[in-house]
């Protein structure tokens, strides 16, 4: 979040906020926080998944907007403040559709599941509007000493996340990670190849943002996940499906974005 602060302009992440009209902005919210954790609902009817692994998967389908991939967004040619407003309003409304959504799918399993809205907010504001903040002011007064800073703060956020996964994963021990089968990573294919489409299908913006956000969406936040299934719900085992989906996801947004380049060289010689 800090190298992401670092390398915006407010203006221009405003600007894209002004070319989305409100049915877009309706369907937006459908794709990413409705479609997806309806996606994990349908999995256990295809494929033969455990009520951990599928309630991991869940809490990644529930938790949009993860900020790793945002600066490497710019680097493949996507729209990078369109993906840093989209992080930002899917921060915003994350307190408010999370307990929502939780509790409805756990009255489809006769369990009341409630999350404090105001803890996910604190939570929120500390580890994502605090250090965006935080990042924007360090670009603004000292922009050299930021964009020395960007390429180490987005390295070490890499490296904080890929070690709290593996510590996760080390701490349910083999038992727990000898159980798991075929099925789940390929479940986690299925959501992040859905999340994609879900724009793809839903939002008919114009084609750098149908892009962009399609790209975005299936960067599900499995740190956020994480934080649900261990400090909220106390659900340690659905800790592999969210690791599983964190290894999925960049294979499939790489595919992705090959596939939206692949199709502008193929129109290209054509047009000319």
């Amino acid at each position: 979040m800090l190298s992401i602060g670092m390398s915006l302009q407010y203006g221009r992440i405003i600007a894209g906020y002004r070319r989305m009209t409100w049915s877009v902005w309706m369907r937006l919210l459908l794709a990413t926080f409705i479609v997806p954790p309806a996606i994990v609902l349908l999995l256990p009817h295809i494929f033969p998944l455990s009520l951990p692994e599928m309630g991991g998967l869940f809490l990644v389908g529930v938790a949009p907007g993860a900020p790793l991939m945002t600066r490497n967004i710019a680097k493949r040619g996507f729209d990078m403040h369109m993906a840093a407003g989209y992080q930002l309003w899917g921060a915003m409304l994350t307190p408010v559709m999370i307990p929502l959504i939780v509790f409805a799918a756990g009255k489809l399993y006769d369990r009341t599941i409630w999350i404090p809205p105001h803890e996910l907010l604190l939570d929120i504001a500390e580890k994502q509007f605090l250090p965006l903040l935080l990042g924007m002011a360090v670009a603004h007064f000292w922009p050299a000493i930021s964009a020395k800073l960007q390429p180490i703060m987005t390295m070490i956020g890499n490296v904080v996340l890929t070690v709290a996964i593996i510590a996760f994963l080390f701490k349910l021990g083999p038992t727990v990670l000898k159980s798991l089968t075929i099925w789940l990573p390929l479940s986690a294919l299925v959501l992040a190849v859905g999340s994609v489409l879900a724009i793809r299908f839903l939002l008919r913006a114009d084609v750098l943002t149908d892009r962009t956000l399609a790209i975005c969406n299936a960067n599900r936040h499995v740190g956020l996940a994480l934080l649900l299934a261990g400090h909220f719900l106390r659900a340690e085992r659905a800790l592999p499906a969210v690791a599983a989906y964190a290894l999925i996801a960049p294979l499939v947004m790489a595919a992705t974005s090959k596939w939206f380049h692949h199709g502008e060289a193929a129109v290209q010689p054509a047009v000319a």
